[in-house]
């Protein structure tokens, strides 16, 4: 049926287009183009809406009940049923019957399987959310470890500032203890000299007074005539006597 329909709307397409080619034109989805682009996304339910007759959508007739009542989306299924069989836009024969069959046998593969296909894909689906879940976990835990090595690396280079400080501190220590002991070296070495320079000056002093002092009791000594050195001698041997006496 369905074939045949859809030969006919072909036949009728080529009448109207005599040299034309037909051709589809496939839809085009731009992303990111539209102003609500940066809207969250909505959560996909879990679970599909309530229908009726396991095909049509409960929404269906919510609409028609606050314009027709309760027998509204009814009357209109069955009203629409016959306008199709009478303008024989549905037509029964051997393909709707098969049809019909395999339509049937679907809805029986689905209610007799389907709870258990749905359970072993929600079985799926949990344990696929759970090694997410795990996954993330671990994801996160990985970032929260990072996070805190992070934190430990940049207090150590805090720590390595003051370390470059004290280290600064030492070589200023190092430096001026090494000029302390060059200066007290230099002062050691000009105190030599000095001393040196003393020890020659009082040398020289000491041999001259002592010099001196030889030239002057040799020339005295030389002045000296033997009777004066008699008189001399007599002189001191009558102090000698005298002093004797008085004592």
């Amino acid at each position: 049926m369905l074939s045949r329909l859809a030969a006919r709307s072909a036949a009728v397409a080529a009448q109207h287009h005599h040299g034309a080619r037909l051709c589809v034109a496939a839809p085009v989805r731009l992303f990111h183009c539209s102003e609500q682009h940066g809207r969250p996304i909505e959560p996909i339910p879990e679970e599909g809406g309530k229908v009726r007759m396991g095909v049509f959508p409960e929404e269906w007739f919510q609409f028609f009940y606050k314009k027709t009542g309760v027998t509204g989306p009814y009357v209109f299924g069955t009203g629409l049923l016959a306008t199709l069989l009478s303008k024989e836009y549905l037509i029964i024969n051997n393909e709707f019957i098969a049809g019909g069959i395999f339509v049937s046998f679907v809805v029986y593969i689905i209610r007799k399987f389907g709870p258990n296909v749905a359970t072993y894909a929600d079985k799926l689906r949990q344990e696929r959310i759970d090694y997410i879940d795990n996954k993330k976990g671990r994801f996160i835990g990985a970032c929260e470890e990072g996070i805190e090595t992070e934190k430990k690396e940049q207090w150590r280079a805090e720590g390595v500032d003051y370390l470059f400080d004290a280290k600064k501190a030492n070589v200023a220590m190092q430096l001026e203890t090494a000029y302390r002991e060059r200066l007290h070296e230099v002062s050691n070495a000009v105190k030599r000299r000095l001393d040196y320079q003393l020890d020659v000056e009082n040398t020289q002093r000491r041999m001259a007074q002592e010099h001196m002092a030889d030239w002057v009791v040799s020339n005295v000594v030389k002045s000296i005539t033997p009777q004066q050195e008699k008189e001399a001698i007599a002189k001191c041997i009558e102090d000698l006597k005298r002093m004797a006496k008085a004592s």
